[in-house]
């Protein structure tokens, strides 16, 4: 599904946060990204899902070069991607269920439509009876199984995330690993940039070393 031929990152003045990495995560899988403070996860990751482009190589997603993708189609691509980032992205000004909508609103999912998977997409991750408070009132384990619902509600293929467990305490980070499991038991395919490769000892790991993949 995920194919990285010889890719590298390059950041001006010149920092290469990715070099010459080489792997294929296939469908349905779950990989961890693993590695040092500084060691490129967060780039692999963001390549990954559209945000960032290759500086060199080729980077394929279901058979599709994203640098050679046009801006106007790598929406199209996105819709196929769910996304957690480690800083969550919440809008504190809008209530749980619309930040899990926004993503379809953005779309132009049908209301009605949209309003059952929102429904669904908290229920799954235990947010059912709290689509009316707002994120502020959210405790950090709550605001984590929120920013999952908003990343699950567009029915991706596949999932990332950038430390999702980062900031938990051990039961709630072993409680938020759970969800992501159950995802990856249903064939969505999973990407996860940790520390905690305890949580995940099935998946296999993708070891970065300042920027370089190790065999």
């Amino acid at each position: 599904m995920i194919r990285f031929e010889r890719v590298s990152k390059r950041y001006p003045p010149g920092l290469d946060a990715l070099s010459d990495v080489s792997c294929e995560v296939a469908e349905h899988e779950m990989a961890l990204v693993c590695g040092h403070s500084g060691a490129g996860k967060s780039t692999l990751l963001k390549l990954v899902a559209g945000v960032e482009k290759p500086s060199g190589g080729a980077l394929l997603i279901g058979g599709q070069n994203l640098a050679a993708l046009s801006r106007s189609a790598l929406p199209f691509l996105r819709r196929r991607i769910g996304m957690v980032f480690q800083d969550q992205k919440l809008l504190f000004d809008r209530t749980v269920f619309d930040n899990v909508m926004l993503p379809l609103s953005i779309v132009g999912f049908p209301r009605r439509d949209a309003a059952q998977r929102v429904r669904a997409a908290l229920d799954k991750v235990g947010l059912a009876n709290r689509e009316k408070a707002m994120p502020v009132m959210l405790s950090g384990g709550e605001q984590q199984r929120l920013a999952i619902a908003r990343a699950v509600v567009n029915r991706p293929s596949l999932l990332l995330a950038d430390e999702p467990t980062a900031h938990l305490d051990a039961e709630t980070g072993a409680d938020v690993a759970r969800i992501f499991h159950e995802f990856h038991h249903v064939g969505v395919t999973v990407m996860i940039a940790t520390y905690a490769t305890e949580l995940f000892p099935a998946a296999r790991r993708l070891q970065l070393d300042h920027g370089r993949l190790l065999s």
